[in-house]
């Protein structure tokens, strides 16, 4: 298998090279090199700790010099390890050979894909649109889906697919309003509804719409207040759609390299230390192997269109309007507290993409149930820890119902 992760390798290699710059160009003495900012590329905060090692170094009667060749070595030894790392991960010999579930409905790009028995209770879970849906079907024993199946539901997927010319038209409203909206009507009788990430906000919009539909709402990971957490790095995120405006016009979509470029905005040097780490475990071990999985599905994306792309872009991350309530879908503001039936929040701990305090506004809903997950954005559906994380209190909740 020929993988192409971690993606885009250009930039991820770029940021480890403006690393070594970032500590190499500024020398650790009261002179400077002359540039056209003293305090490029260092932030003030970067700069006043340069001065401090500087003076220690001076108080220690040491080299700034032999200063400078240290970390340089350390700098080369952590990007050999990084590289280390990419090359292991791209020879390791994994396949996802998971047979495919039956096809329930399928319109357009879009499959409703169906892993349990019509007798049993429906459950609709809705993925997020910039990922493959099979995060929750990941691999033997990391599967959501076929878990929750052996435990008396019938779990349903909605596979969005790769955006054609029709899907790169869409709109919020078209997905929601449209191809979901279509799904659940494919499904006899009352079902629950669970989103994950962005998935959950589709899934409380379209909630609002039909809640006669459901007999309760799950959102897992979701975002609400994406300003929470502070405004500055989602207004940046929003602010790099100008960038991609050629793109969008040319291609009708934002690209899967692009989209990974984004996320990686949230953690530059944080594909660098994942590979380093990787570089360090038994290759034919269960954690290599739950590791490959997972980067196999974070580099097989799907584009998105760009007319979502910028609502959510523009609209979600710099303007936050759904927590101003001004995020419209078909006309009609959605709002957490007009969906009145049982809810289950979880809410992972160590969440990096979606901040805890992001998710946590919609712990207000009325029958709301909320569940703090002690994994990541990632790990609470496809961890290793996931069962217990997330699984059993989401399949306890259900049972509920």
């Amino acid at each position: 298998m020929m993988r192409r992760g971690p993606r885009p390798l250009g930039m991820h290699m770029l940021a480890s090279s403006l690393r070594a710059m970032a500590a190499m160009t500024q020398p650790l003495s009261s002179s400077a090199w002359p540039n056209w900012s003293g305090a490029w590329p260092r932030s003030s905060t970067a700069q006043a700790q340069a001065s401090r090692i500087a003076h220690e170094l001076a108080a220690l009667k040491a080299s700034p010099e032999a200063f400078r060749a240290a970390i340089l070595q350390r700098l080369i030894a952590q990007d050999r390890a990084m590289l280390a790392g990419i090359a292991a991960y791209r020879r390791h010999p994994h396949t996802r050979q998971l047979p495919e579930p039956p096809i329930l409905w399928r319109e357009g790009a879009a499959r409703l894909l169906d892993y349990g028995h019509p007798r049993d209770p429906a459950v609709l879970f809705v993925p997020s649109l910039v990922n493959r849906a099979h995060v929750l079907d990941l691999d033997e024993g990391a599967s959501l889906m076929r878990w929750l199946a052996g435990q008396g539901f019938r779990p349903l997927l909605l596979d969005w697919g790769w955006p054609g010319p029709t899907e790169r038209r869409f709109t919020l409203t078209d997905h929601v309003a449209g191809r979901l909206d279509r799904a659940m009507s494919a499904v006899p009788g009352p079902l629950a509804l669970v989103g994950y990430c962005m998935g959950g906000l589709l899934a409380l919009a379209a909630a609002q719409r039909r809640p006669e539909k459901l007999r309760g709402l799950g959102l897992l990971a979701t975002p609400w207040d994406f300003h929470a957490a502070g405004a500055h790095q989602p207004r940046a995120l929003s602010a790099a759609l100008v960038g991609f405006e050629p793109m969008l016009d040319a291609h009708g979509a934002l690209s899967v390299d692009a989209l990974q470029s984004l996320f990686a905005m949230l953690d530059p040097f944080g594909i660098a230390e994942k590979f380093r780490a990787f570089a360090r475990l038994d290759q034919a071990g269960a954690r290599a192997h739950r590791f490959v999985v997972l980067e196999d599905w974070l580099n097989d994306g799907v584009p998105l269109a760009a007319p979502v792309a910028r609502e959510t872009l523009a609209g979600w991350y710099g303007r936050n309007d759904t927590a101003r309530g001004e995020w419209l879908v078909a006309g009609l503001a959605v709002r957490p507290q007009a969906y009145a039936g049982p809810a289950f929040i979880a809410v992972p701990r160590r969440d990096r993409i979606v901040p805890p305090a992001a998710s946590l506004p919609l712990a207000t809903m009325p029958g709301a149930r909320v569940h703090v997950a002690q994994a990541g954005h990632i790990g609470m559906v496809a961890g290793e820890n996931a069962e217990s994380a997330m699984w059993r209190p989401l399949r306890d909740w259900l049972r509920g119902l």
